[in-house]
Order: C-alpha cells, then sequence, then structure tokens
C-alpha cells in the first residue's frame, strides 16, 4: 500500500507545516500548509524561501487545492507541492498535471491501482502545467504558439 508518494528527485521535505497566516507572521519558516479557502497568492511574495507548500483536500470533491497548485507552479514555484488529505488514486494524474509532485493520501492506496492510474494514457489533450505535449501540438506543431 502506498502511503506516501513523490516524483521529486531526493529525499522529500520533512519539516512540520505550518498554517499561511503563522508563515506570514513569522520570518523562519519553509514549509506552509494551504487549507481549502486560503488563498495561495499570500504566498507569491515568499516563493523562494518555501521548499514545501501542502495543500490540504478536506474531501475528494473539493478541487480548490487544484488551482492554489496551479497559480503557484505559474507564479515559479519550484520547492516540494504536496497534495494531502482526501486524495485519491484516480486523481494523482489531473493533480500532476497541476503541478503536485508529492502525495500524502488520509487513506493508503493500492500500489497496482497507482501505477494504473499512473500509466492509463500516453497522450493527453490540454495544456497544463506539466509541460506535457498535447496531442494536437504534436499533429500540429506550428499551431502552439499561435
Amino acid at each position: 500500500m502506498v502511503e506516501f508518494l513523490s516524483f521529486r528527485d531526493g529525499e522529500a521535505t520533512q519539516e512540520p507545516a505550518v498554517t499561511v497566516e503563522a508563515f506570514t507572521g513569522q520570518s523562519n519558516a519553509t514549509a506552509v500548509r494551504i487549507e481549502a479557502g486560503e488563498d495561495a497568492r499570500a504566498l507569491l511574495p515568499h516563493l523562494d524561501r518555501l521548499s514545501l507548500v501542502e495543500v490540504h483536500f478536506p474531501a475528494f470533491g473539493d478541487g480548490r487545492g487544484y488551482s492554489a497548485a496551479r497559480i503557484l507552479r505559474e507564479s515559479g514555484y519550484q520547492g516540494e507541492l504536496r497534495a494531502v488529505g482526501d486524495v485519491l488514486v484516480d486523481q494523482i494524474m489531473a493533480m500532476r498535471r497541476c503541478g503536485f509532485d508529492s502525495f500524502h493520501p488520509a487513506k493508503p492506496l493500492d500500489d497496482a491501482a497507482v501505477d494504473r492510474a499512473l500509466h492509463r494514457y500516453a497522450d493527453i489533450y490540454q495544456k497544463a502545467i506539466d509541460g506535457r505535449q498535447p496531442v494536437w501540438a504534436k499533429r500540429h506543431p506550428e499551431k502552439i504558439y499561435g
């Protein structure tokens, strides 16, 4: 069973994450946890000193964490971006596409199911933060940049 999954090189960050409020009020934390409903843009002035951003998913149907991930990655965040909480195996590929590179689900995931989810589709159809080339761009490279 998979209790923690990482797609990063090297060791996962082990520093305990503080709340966004605590992070913006102190100068030495390098790990922060975004709860549902908190605005990831509050972290944008501090991206250079963050090594870990945990995004909490309180329920599998709460998609606000996807937006937080995309905001952070599109703003240049290069550190570890970890999805925590109610993370289901069928969400991992979509979360990866938004920029998550590690996962700590509330309930362990089946190894075989994770492998199937990650390798199910060879091609993708939409552009995303993960840098994979959509199938339409492979067919029409002249349209990638307009």
